[in-house]
């Protein structure tokens, strides 16, 4: 197991969409081992596998002291009437946070190391996370959902900071 660097704007990997993981190898073992080591840290509740430079669909989260992965996420459920709008940063985004809205639930099906089924829920926290990777999967961060006077405001500041 290794930590591995987080990748941050401006890096082209970030707004790539990855590719499923077709055949669970050594590598794609490799890859979950180093999800779980990277974000088992303070202050760290989600981690995609593109945000340490491998386009392949896998995430790994820690929140509440709940370590997990999933394989090939795919959101199948989200509250359509209950939503959120608290502070998010991202790791890729770093020392930035703005308020961005999101589903108060949210429900992420795939796979495990196995093969197997998995299911990922949660409301709050657990559901702005499964959210939040599974964007980042798809090639986007949480400033593209920003509302347009927020995101130009953080577009400023990330200008201001490159």
């Amino acid at each position: 197991m290794a930590m591995r660097e987080i990748r941050v704007l401006p890096d082209p990997v970030l707004r790539t969409p990855c590719e499923p993981i077709t055949t669970i190898d050594a590598r794609v073992r490799g890859l979950v081992e180093d999800l779980l080591e990277t974000v088992d840290h303070e202050g760290r509740a989600g981690l995609a596998a593109n945000q340490i430079g491998v386009s392949l669909r896998a995430f790994s989260w820690n929140i509440d002291d709940e370590i997990g992965y999933v394989l090939n996420p795919r959101i199948t459920e989200l509250s359509e009437d209950e939503y959120q709008d608290g502070d998010e940063g991202c790791l890729s985004v770093p020392g930035l946070w703005f308020p961005t809205k999101r589903a108060w639930y949210a429900k992420v099906e795939g796979t495990d190391l196995d093969g197997k089924p998995v299911v990922v829920e949660g409301t709050e926290l657990m559901a702005r996370c499964l959210q939040h990777e599974v964007d980042h999967l798809d090639g986007y961060l949480y400033i593209d959902r920003l509302e347009r006077s927020v995101r130009k405001k953080a577009m400023r500041t990330l200008r201001e900071q490159l």
